[in-house]
């Protein structure tokens, strides 16, 4: 036990250094009443004066929070992007406890159903992952990371997701018109087909949208999933692509592919892609071909119920594309002719181009993208935003002026190289592409 004396010592001490410590700090309002100190060996050690510690989160609610009742939203800091966290019975809520009447589309991922959003009204496309269908936590994780990164006028946005439990669902902008395929294949009688510049159009939209996962996201992305069902319209038939769950990145530094487990869909698989599961952006490009020549034909890659020499669409079009003089075979009979001939024979040149058996003969998406600007004499009423990738120097394709727009002397050059860049290039008499 200390006694008396030293007890006055040691407060004297801890007296000084309280007083060097106010003399040290700024002036402030004197604090209320302290609690008294703990005992002795209660007393934590001291944290230095330069440490400062932090301070609790004010409880009030900044403009920026989210109240409690609403989805968190989860922002990327490079860009802004916010994708909203729901919970599945906020989204059994969206789509009336997913009624049979909400259902907008169904296939082996699950099914998708129409809803709207509560606090905003915005309509959404909701997908239900089927837990026991082709699309697994892998392909969710993917397509909820792709869509988070990349953003295009020709890419459908995501809006949100769900992973409550075994529950997988994806939220999405609301696309009115549905499909490509709803509108071009196997059409109900009665329903009217798609104009040739709506096809068009339509081809356009989607090449921007490879264009920018090749040329400008980076890495590179692989779609892998190209085809009618997977790119959507709105109701001015603007197309999005959509469905990310099979995307990869691509090669980088010296490499020049990627291998993978081949996945896709028959008929529209690049055919080196299902030999060797070497995975190019050219793999891409030949999907698109096949998607492209959909469009011009209004037939399926495969139709099971046409005759066998008839059943894959690229082995029945591969003879006509050698020669010109029959590319009037390949258009929709629902057309009843009615396109410009010199539109069909560019259309059919660059469907060419893309489907070549050897990957390094195919375009890069940025040359396709060129070509199909110029398609039909009416290209400049279909509104087309320039594209901003650089055409290859060795087919020289752009003709644009300073203003962007091209004469009518040069889209006709320029449809006329297309033409026979696709026709020389099915009969081998092109170097290949570098």
């Amino acid at each position: 036990m200390r006694c008396f004396s030293c007890f006055l010592s040691r407060e004297k001490r801890i007296s000084k250094r309280q007083a060097s410590r106010r003399a040290r700090s700024p002036v402030v309002p004197d604090p209320p009443p302290r609690e008294p100190p703990p005992p002795e060996n209660q007393i934590q050690r001291r944290v230095p004066s330069e440490i400062k510690t932090p301070k609790p989160a004010s409880p009030k609610r900044t403009n920026n929070e989210v109240p409690s009742n609403q989805a968190p939203v989860k922002t990327t800091a490079s860009n802004g992007i916010a994708a909203q966290t729901f919970t599945f019975r906020e989204l059994a809520a969206v789509t009336q406890n997913f009624r049979q009447d909400s259902l907008i589309g169904e296939g082996g991922f699950g099914r998708v159903y129409k809803g709207r959003l509560g606090k905003t009204g915005q309509v959404v496309a909701v997908k239900q992952l089927d837990r026991n269908g082709l699309q697994g936590n892998r392909e969710f994780l993917v397509e909820v990371l792709m869509l988070s990164l990349l953003h295009h006028p020709n890419l459908v946005s995501l809006i949100g997701y769900c992973a409550d439990g075994d529950q997988r669902l994806l939220v999405y902008e609301y696309m009115s018109a549905g499909s490509l395929e709803d509108h071009l294949l196997d059409l109900p009688r009665g329903k009217s087909p798609l104009a040739w510049f709506t096809r068009m159009k339509i081809a356009l939209h989607a090449a921007k949208g490879l264009e920018y996962l090749h040329d400008k996201a980076n890495p590179s992305v692989i779609y892998r999933d190209l085809k009618s069902s997977n790119i959507l319209l709105d109701q001015d038939f603007n197309a999005k692509l959509s469905d990310f769950g099979l995307a990869k990145l691509g090669p980088v530094g010296d490499h020049s592919h990627v291998s993978s487990r081949v996945m896709g869909t028959y008929g529209y698989c690049a055919p080196e892609y299902q030999r060797t599961g070497q995975l190019t952006v050219k793999s891409d490009v030949y999907s698109f071909g096949v998607v492209f020549l959909e469009l011009i034909t209004g037939r399926r890659a495969i139709d099971t119920r046409r005759r066998n020499s008839e059943q894959n669409l690229v082995c029945w079009a591969e003879p006509i594309f050698k020669e010109p003089r029959r590319f009037t075979e390949l258009a929709d009979p629902l057309l009843k002719g009615d396109f410009p001939a010199k539109s069909l024979n560019q259309a059919v040149a660059v469907a060419a181009m893309c489907l070549n058996e050897d990957a390094s003969f195919r375009p890069l998406m940025s040359d396709v993208v060129t070509a199909l600007t110029f398609l039909g004499d009416k290209a400049d009423e279909m509104d087309f935003a320039d594209s901003p990738s650089k055409s290859s120097p060795s087919r020289s394709l752009s003709c644009r002026n300073n203003q962007n727009k091209a004469s009518a002397g040069d889209r006709e050059r320029a449809a006329a190289e297309a033409v026979e860049w696709g026709t020389n290039s099915r009969t081998g008499m092109t170097k290949p592409i570098v």
